[in-house]
């Protein structure tokens, strides 16, 4: 995906952008209604009176600002409650929900309407038809008022709550993994030996910035590439936390008399860094999420393993889906032949969504055993990779379960749970 398409999917998903829009479409409309009598000229059976119009367009004004007002305080105590009882990582997909920010947009939007059309009717610029006209739109808007409203009463019943929550970490997850998915190297071609396959004289691109890769522009650096006739070998992916001395790239060697401290600016140019990792081009970003939850929820705190327990059932959905795309053949031609990209390690995969709720559950039976079976199934789903990846952790489980748990029985039960793992990598199907 381009920069500029990046970072309008970032905009775009803003609250204020949609509430801007349909504010202003909602104060337009009102103004619009003194001037399109001219063209409209009819009117409805019957007078509608300015004092009646006007009514009404106060009662609308003056209940949706305290609509908006209480709307606001619920949300940002929602934010409140998912950061305390599920993780802050998530809270920046709840700011992002098209429901509320496309209900509070309404409420605004209905809020200008009716000050604006007040506003203009006390100037005596509607005339007969005018107030027809603004009659008209003032029925919408309060239709469009009551739909959003029961829509707000039915999202307020979940949001905030901690299964509303994953399930909203759990779909950005699957979202960004289908698009690796789609696009293993991001349109480039694979880095699979970097030391063999990176030139002995190539220069090392850095940046100036201190944070997590957020995206890279993959179409920005082939035209850097088709320019100067060069390969870029992309050192940090999305979600790589890097400073000024980490290579993100390395350049193969220019022509003769290129000025490599110019092309090491442009190519550093196509790496966005920012302060915190973002969900689309990583995926381990979501299952590092997930597993924030689950540690939550096993926090002596909370002591809820039954959302843990939840939270391992996602997380194996999450990482099968990656296992069973990385066994199928890869596509033909990349979009990218000049840039080179290192995969997705499968081992960090099985990392990110299962260490810290099996450290952290060490002294659960219930979380443990529930570990080494969605490692079995993944085990027995995946390849070669996803056997090894499985196996190292359940080794490590049971280690930590071992120093944990007190009762023999229970260390019994998990040695035969953490057995069949390690059957399953020994005799793969």
């Amino acid at each position: 995906m381009p920069r500029w398409r990046w970072l309008m999917a970032q905009v775009v998903r803003r609250l204020w952008v949609r509430a801007t829009l349909i504010g202003a479409a909602g104060g337009l409309a009102a103004l619009l209604a003194a001037v399109a009598e001219r063209y409209l000229p009819w009117t409805v059976p019957g007078a509608i009176s300015t004092d009646a119009l006007d009514s009404i367009l106060t009662v609308i004004a003056s209940s949706m600002l305290s609509v908006t007002t209480f709307s606001l305080n619920v949300m940002v105590s929602s934010y409140g409650s998912a950061t305390s009882n599920v993780t802050p990582r998530a809270t920046k997909l709840l700011i992002e929900d098209r429901v509320t920010q496309t209900v509070l947009s309404t409420f605004l939007g209905s809020f200008l309407f009716g000050i604006v059309g007040l506003v203009v009717s006390k100037t005596g610029a509607y005339g007969e038809s005018g107030r027809t006209i603004l009659f008209v739109v003032t029925i919408a808007v309060i239709v469009l008022i009551v739909v959003a409203l029961l829509r707000w009463i039915d999202h307020l019943t979940r949001l905030g709550r901690v299964g509303e929550t994953t399930d909203r970490v759990e779909t950005a997850a699957r979202t960004a993994i289908e698009a690796r998915l789609r696009d293993p190297y991001l349109g480039g071609r694979p880095l699979r030996d970097p030391d063999r396959q990176i030139p002995a004289g190539a220069a090392a691109v850095t940046v100036d910035a201190i944070g997590y890769v957020q995206h890279i522009d993959m179409a920005a650096l082939s035209k850097i590439g088709e320019a100067h006739d060069i390969e870029i070998f992309v050192a940090a992916t999305p979600g790589r936390f890097v400073h000024p001395e980490t290579p993100v790239a390395w350049i193969g060697r220019p022509e003769a008399g290129e000025d490599r401290d110019k092309l090491r600016r442009i190519v550093g140019e196509a790496f966005l860094v920012g302060n915190e990792r973002a969900f689309d081009q990583d995926p381990r970003f979501g299952l590092a999420v997930m597993s924030e939850i689950g540690s939550r929820a096993l926090s002596p705190a909370t002591n809820d393993p039954g959302t843990a327990i939840d939270v391992i059932g996602r997380s194996t959905r999450l990482v099968s889906l990656w296992v069973r795309g990385t066994t199928a053949p890869e596509a033909g031609e990349p979009e990218h032949p000049r840039i080179h990209v290192p995969p997705l390690d499968t081992a960090d995969m099985f990392e990110d969504a299962f260490m810290l709720m099996a450290r952290d559950g060490a002294r659960l039976i219930e979380v443990q055993l529930r570990i080494q079976k969605a490692l079995l199934a993944l085990s027995r789903i995946g390849g070669e990779a996803s056997r090894a990846a499985a196996l190292h952790q359940s080794r490590m489980a049971l280690e930590r379960a071992e120093l944990a748990l007190t009762l023999e029985a229970d260390k019994i039960r998990l040695r035969a749970a953490a057995g069949a793992v390690e059957a399953a990598d020994a005799s793969p199907a």
